[in-house]
């Protein structure tokens, strides 16, 4: 059976890492997406996901997601059946996040006009690392 999700959308809050029992870490985070359509009465609906991630895609998740970020998720969906405080049986529909992503470039993400494009990660640069061209009769195309 194919059970594969994938979804784009904002963090409502900074992701949240916690362990399990095996020590095994595990990260929560809600993304907010927007629906294509708008209400009845005009205004925009979103739905709010929750996802969790597992291992390494938990730690990347917490070291390098903030609230307000956009990402894009990649997983399976999931229910969980659970009792509340009052002992109530509740189901709760989650994300399990096999593969998060950067869903903008930091440049988007609200820089100051006046900072100068930067890439997500910082790599070492050199004159070495680029040739000039003299004469474009060499190039393919």
């Amino acid at each position: 059976m194919l059970n594969k999700a994938v979804l784009m959308g904002r963090l409502t809050r900074d992701p949240e890492m916690r362990y399990t029992q095996s020590n095994t870490p595990v990260t929560s985070f809600t993304l907010a997406i927007d629906r294509d359509r708008k209400g009845p009465n005009g205004e925009r609906q979103t739905d709010f996901i929750e996802c969790a991630a597992f291992g390494k895609t938990a730690e990347f998740v917490k070291n390098w997601f903030a609230k307000g970020m956009m990402a894009i998720v990649v997983g399976r969906i999931q229910s969980r059946n659970w009792e509340d405080r009052n002992g109530n049986k509740r189901t709760s529909i989650e994300i399990n996040a096999n593969e998060v992503l950067f869903g903008e470039s930091k440049k988007n993400k609200g820089a100051p006009k006046s900072e100068p494009d930067t890439p997500l990660f910082d790599l070492p640069v050199s004159d070495d690392d680029f040739t000039e061209l003299d004469d474009m009769s060499g190039v393919p195309f």
